[in-house]
């Protein structure tokens, strides 16, 4: 039986996090000068990523954490779920990044340490990696975001999200793809979906208005078609990383909906009673020095865990 949310996570503990200069010209979402030297960055950092962890926990998450290592350096690293996704029939796939700096993410010990010394099951590796020769990107449920339930998946096209290497994931993985054109207030292609909507199990959030008009339309009847409730984002409320929260299993067979501190305050209290409704508690925590720094917010650092037990 498919589900949309797995109560088993992967996060990666920063070693030498920071601004990554490669992402900068495609992530609105960097705030450009902001003055935070690399080990006042690094603690900060390090201190929410506890934290974060810690609230899922207590929440009834399952979060699994490695290590980053020092070398070589990759100041993203607390954003596994660009290079890697898991799925229920034992898949693991792999993605092709623009910036080679985020290449280096990628790390075989993990994979293996997901069998070896967490319980699950590998049957087989999809690497897309090779489309990285072409120019050509997909960075995993960054630019993907799946509907696992009805094999949908939501992509907005972008320099990181290439349609030639949707194809190929959608063909290895037996997904319908939607793919439209999203940009944020000031006309920049907006970089990562998740950055512009989720998709829970009754309920999906988006910034509609920043899809491409002529789209609009399709992307919101294929939500609904699906059972969706809308959960309808400003552009503000995108821009405060409203869209980039995550439906989480608990445990104990419930649901939570984990966001940052950030993107809680912004979203009105009809959202916030409608997400809950739907799903479960919202679990935020303060993530400023991430946000800022890396573009990215809770969903980014979460890499969701849909294999199987052995």
């Amino acid at each position: 039986m498919r589900v949309q949310s797995s109560s088993h996570v992967f996060t990666i503990r920063p070693a030498r996090f920071g601004a990554n200069v490669q992402t900068q010209a495609s992530n609105a979402f960097q705030v450009r000068g902001a003055r935070i030297d690399q080990q006042a960055a690094q603690r900060a950092a390090l201190a929410e990523f506890e934290a974060l962890c810690s609230a899922l926990r207590a929440a009834g998450v399952v979060v699994h954490v490695f290590d980053d290592t020092p070398e070589p350096h990759t100041p993203d690293s607390i954003f596994p779920n660009n290079w890697v996704s898991t799925h229920e029939d034992g898949a693991v796939a792999l993605y092709p990044m623009l910036a080679e700096n985020r290449r280096l993410e990628r790390r075989e010990d993990i994979l293996q340490a997901l069998s070896a010394q967490c319980g699950f099951r590998v049957a087989r590796v999809i690497d897309l990696t090779p489309h990285e020769q072409s120019a050509k990107f997909l960075e995993g449920t960054g630019s993907l975001v799946l509907d696992r339930v009805h094999r949908i998946a939501y992509a907005c096209l972008s320099p990181r999200t290439d349609l030639d290497v949707l194809g190929d994931f959608a063909q290895q993985l037996n997904y319908e793809v939607v793919a439209f054109e999203a940009h944020d207030r000031n006309g920049a292609a907006i970089y990562h979906t998740n950055v512009l909507m989720a998709v829970g199990s009754r309920f999906a959030a988006i910034c509609a208005e920043a899809v491409r008009e002529d789209e609009r339309a399709a992307v919101l009847d294929a939500l609904r078609a699906t059972g969706h409730d809308i959960v309808e984002l400003t552009f503000e409320q995108m821009h405060n990383f409203a869209g980039n929260m995550l439906e989480l299993a608990t445990t104990s067979g419930g649901r939570v909906v984990g966001m940052s501190s950030r993107a809680r305050v912004c979203l009105k209290e009809a959202q916030r009673e409608l997400i809950e409704d739907r799903a479960g508690p919202i679990i935020a925590s303060s993530i400023p020095t991430i946000e800022t720094l890396a573009g990215g917010s809770v969903r980014c650092m979460l890499a969701e865990i849909f294999l199987p037990a052995k």
